[in-house]
């Protein structure tokens, strides 16, 4: 119970709705004869008794009518100083604020033109500012800014407003308007090309958060931004990952004409990615996909990296080349189709030097150069970054033109072999012994006989 502080007494809460009910009908008569002035000082000393009195119910009321008066009579600036004043109110309930605000909010549509529509907003924007319990509206009228200022073409504000509201802090809003409003957050960072922050603010939403019923829309938003700041980063196996979660939305993965689309970016994408156990574990997985075999391009290009055979760069783009270049990720037209057609070109030959150090333990450069179709220069160019990357094993004799792909193993690892063969020859020798004595004994149970 609060506190009177004339008296230092705790305040007795008093029932003012018969009196509010009772100077109702007159408020309303003042205001049709054009007396908002004696209308307002009516309320205002009657909101002075129920503040006083504790009664929620009786100043929401009295607060609610006097937005409603100075909203009706389009008297915007008087609506931004009586709210603003009401909110200041000693002892003002933090109920009744929530309430003005919301009522306040409900005629910024209603404004004649978009500079008093901003004024209001503005003027609502500071009476919610560093208070909990308005923490929502503020929100909400935060994103009403921003839209003016979207509208002008005002990126970078638009973006600094956003970023001043932390919703992941609230715990008065829905689950699903945080994360919309997160995902403006990253939309406008996207706009803004502040890649950083747009990482930043991804990781405030759980993904796992989109395996609800009625998120499906968020999610596919979600990962639309992702794959975009990935891209930039050109991270292509995230980007991959991106994709898969939208293949395996229903609303796409359900849909006819949607899944084709995510499944080719998905392979194209992972084909991009530089090679690692965690790439080649997925590339194997998604060749599993029953969908894969209907799109015949995607599944050739998915299984010429997962068998242990040459892909011809010459071959690969002209069977591939046609159609993949009409796609958004090898786009002709584009800077960066160009850019990921020929990471296309080093994947693949990456892909061929693993294939010859599987296969040959020696290998002139002239051979290898044939082999991948390369010159002497790009064929060391791109063993050293293999041997650097740790998927391959070699040394280069430059002097004599030789590239050797085998090993040395070193002192504990000769002894471990010895070691084993030392096993495999004991294990050999008691078998053949007990072999022998297995026959002997046969021998003597026949003669016996």
């Amino acid at each position: 119970m609060e506190l009177d502080y004339a008296t230092n007494e705790p305040k007795m809460e008093k029932d003012h709705s018969a009196s509010v009910k009772a100077l109702l009908p007159e408020i309303d008569q003042l205001v049709s004869q054009g007396q908002l002035h004696q209308a307002l000082e009516k309320l205002h000393a009657l909101e002075k008794k129920t503040r006083s009195a504790a009664d929620l119910w009786s100043t929401t009321q009295v607060v609610e009518r006097i937005v409603d008066i100075c909203g009706m009579a389009q008297e915007w600036t008087l609506l931004e100083q009586e709210v603003a004043a009401l909110a200041k109110k000693h002892g003002q309930l933090k109920q009744a604020i929530s309430r003005m605000v919301q009522k306040a909010m409900e005629y910024i549509d209603r404004t004649p033109d978009e500079s008093t529509r901003v004024e209001l907003i503005e003027a609502l924007r500071v009476v919610t500012e560093g208070k909990i319990h308005v923490e929502v509206e503020r929100a909400r009228l935060t994103r009403m800014r921003v839209a003016v200022y979207e509208s002008h073409g005002m990126i970078r504000e638009a973006c600094d407003a956003m970023q001043e509201i932390q919703v992941e802090t609230f715990g008065s809003m829905e689950r699903r308007e945080k994360t919309d409003f997160i995902l403006e957050q990253m939309r406008l960072c996207l706009a803004k090309r502040d890649y950083v922050r747009l990482a930043i603010i991804s990781h405030k939403i759980n993904p796992k958060y989109f395996q609800r019923e009625g998120t499906e829309d968020l999610k596919l938003r979600f990962y639309e931004l992702m794959i975009q700041c990935d891209l930039h980063e050109s991270n292509y196996l995230e980007v991959c990952r991106h994709y898969e979660q939208v293949y395996g939305t229903h609303g796409i993965k359900d849909d006819q004409t949607k899944w084709p689309a995510a499944l080719q970016n998905m392979v194209l994408y992972l084909v991009l990615a530089p090679y690692s156990n965690e790439q080649a574990e997925m590339l194997h997985r998604v060749r599993l996909d029953h969908n894969l075999e209907k799109l015949d391009l995607c599944a050739q290009l998915a299984r010429s990296f997962t068998t242990m055979e040459l892909a011809r760069w010459p071959a690969v783009e002209a069977l591939y080349g046609a159609e993949f270049r009409q796609t958004e990720v090898f786009a002709a037209t584009s800077p960066d189709g160009e850019k990921r057609w020929m990471a296309l070109r080093d994947r693949v030959i990456e892909h061929n030097i693993r294939v010859v150090a599987k296969y040959y333990a020696r290998a002139r450069v002239e051979r290898l150069g044939e082999l991948l179709d390369l010159g002497r220069d790009e064929v060391e160019q791109f063993l050293a970054k293999a041997v650097v990357g740790g998927t391959i094993y070699a040394r280069i004799d430059r002097p004599a033109g030789i590239v050797s792909f085998a090993k040395p193993s070193d002192s504990e690892e000769q002894l471990n072999t010895w070691a084993s063969d030392v096993g495999r020859l004991l294990a050999l020798v008691e078998k053949t012994t007990h072999l022998i004595a297995k026959e002997e004994i046969v021998s003597k149970i026949a003669k016996a006989m």
